[in-house]
């Protein structure tokens, strides 16, 4: 396709050239938490800034490692994926917020998902709606691994994907509120553990792209443990899954060398 860049090195949306980001990369949706997670590596550089993209690269443990926002929902999480691969990615940690769905799953834990489910768009211009959005089992086990490690509370399963902030949280003001709540009580049922906006379509890009992608998330509330009058504070600090997410990666490093 025709590169729409003013700077034809340059990826159109990222401004990201080839080289200069890592094969692992980690993946938030919010562009402040770039910096964040930086920190963690050694020698963080900003390499680009542009609409919901910011990207730093650093290393760990001798190995080039790189984190890219994505901003909000499946749409623009495909782009920075499609463009970050061009770039030399192949290992992708998405981290993020999400919210709670079964009463076990209490604000403040870990949630990394297995699968996910796609009630979304973005995925659907990639994949038929039979094909299961799943994430790649070594980079799940490595955030099961580092989850484990830490002793944080954490739980592993299906997570939904979702376009509408508000259709999840004011289902009932919608004119299709009848299929939202409907659907809504069906994953809850098939215990679904959490809600967010992203990993159905990173894992489906994944799959096309050939490369491998995973995700975790702190539960920032549980709107589920709120109707049953349990508690439920708001939780908004994401440095237990920015850790988690960060001792994956290493392993991973140390696991295949490179």
């Amino acid at each position: 396709m025709k590169n729409y860049s003013e700077d034809a090195s340059r990826q159109y949306h990222i401004q990201v050239a080839e080289g200069e980001v890592g094969r692992y990369v980690i993946m938030p949706g919010d562009p402040k938490r770039c910096a964040k997670i930086a920190q963690y590596f050694d020698d963080p550089v900003r390499i680009a800034d542009n609409r919901e993209y910011v990207t730093y690269t650093g290393s760990l443990d001798g190995v080039k490692v790189s984190v890219t926002s994505t901003g909000i929902g499946g749409p623009s999480a495909a782009i920075a994926m499609e463009e970050l691969v061009r770039c030399g990615a192949d290992t992708f940690v998405r981290i993020g917020t999400c919210g709670g769905m079964q009463p076990e799953v209490k604000s403040g834990d870990v949630v990394i998902a297995t699968g996910a489910i796609r009630m979304e768009g973005t995925s659907r211009e990639y994949a038929p709606i039979e094909f299961p959005a799943v994430a790649d089992l070594s980079v799940t086990n490595a955030l099961l691994k580092a989850a484990e490690q830490k002793g944080y509370p954490f739980h592993t399963g299906v997570v939904q994907c979702k376009d509408s902030f508000y259709g999840q949280h004011e289902p009932e003001t919608k004119p299709v509120s009848y299929e939202l709540m409907n659907k809504w009580e069906a994953w809850k049922r098939l215990g679904c553990l959490a809600s967010e906006m992203e990993s159905a379509a990173l894992f489906i890009t994944a799959s096309y792209l050939k490369v491998r992608a995973g995700s975790c998330f702190l539960v920032v509330a549980n709107q589920e443990r709120e109707k049953l009058g349990l508690e439920n504070p708001v939780v908004h600090d994401t440095d237990m899954a920015i850790q988690v997410a960060v001792d994956a990666i290493r392993s991973l490093i140390r696991e295949e060398g490179r």
